[in-house]
């Protein structure tokens, strides 16, 4: 079932008070992944309050999360927004949520930019989420998601830095023999009894990484490669984070 992600953000703001910890900025909160790290995260426990922003003003009636409206699209002018952690990701509006239309989603040129304005609001924990499927998107996203200059994102002195790559299979291991190759088909043959490991990953289970990600990374620059994101989807996400970390 489909749900507004407005709805989500008023659902988590009836849950119990939230407790008095870090504050969450989200930008992109829309499309299948931003809908779901904004419920994940928000409704975690782990931070004070939540700010997502907009480019529309939201009738809000919220209790721990916030929508933050932005005057206009040059982050570069935006008055600044203290936080502590802060989420990036670039998943378009899906065109049949209206009020989905209403926040405020980057481009990728817009990301130093939006780094820049996040470290000087106080962000200390940056985490960038590029989408879980990006065979779906625009071919001018694609892009521009495809030359993002992480490197100077790293230099603006965040004390955390995530960035999750797109989910992508292992590749297929060769083998040399003759014997090994009929085995490893024979095997594969069952594959088909296991129909989740060969599906595409779920926004689900990436908001789920994202959020193990921001509760176990240490301090320092964690670029998380895209066939991590695969095993972390088929398995579970903080072991398979702990192995990774450790």
């Amino acid at each position: 079932m489909r749900q507004d992600p407005i709805q989500v953000i008023q659902a988590a703001s009836r849950s119990t008070p939230a407790a008095q910890g870090q504050s969450l900025l989200i930008a992109g909160a829309t499309g299948a992944l931003g809908n779901e790290v904004l419920r994940r995260l928000a409704g975690s426990g782990r931070y004070g309050v939540a700010h997502v922003l907009a480019r529309e003003p939201i009738t809000e009636g919220l209790r721990g999360v916030r929508t933050l409206l932005v005057p206009g699209d040059d982050p570069g002018e935006w008055p600044l927004a203290p936080a502590d952690v802060a989420v990036v990701l670039f998943d378009p509006p899906r065109m049949f949520y209206e009020r989905e239309r209403a926040l405020w989603t980057p481009r990728p040129e817009q990301l130093v930019a939006l780094a820049r304005w996040l470290r000087a609001g106080g962000v200390r924990t940056l985490a960038i989420v590029l989408p879980h499927a990006p065979g779906r998107l625009p071919e001018a996203l694609k892009r521009g998601l495809a030359n993002l200059d992480e490197q100077a994102i790293a230099a603006l002195g965040f004390e955390r830095l995530l960035v999750v790559r797109s989910a992508q299979k292992p590749a297929e291991v060769r083998h040399a023999s003759a014997p090994s190759r009929l085995a490893h088909w024979m095997l594969g043959i069952f594959q088909y009894m296991v129909p989740s490991s060969e599906q595409p990953v779920r926004a689900v289970k990436v908001a789920e990484l994202v959020s193990v990600l921001l509760r176990l990374a240490p301090p320092g620059t964690h670029v998380v490669p895209p066939d991590l994101v695969w095993q972390a989807a088929q398995q579970d996400a903080a072991e398979v984070v702990r192995r990774w970390l450790g």
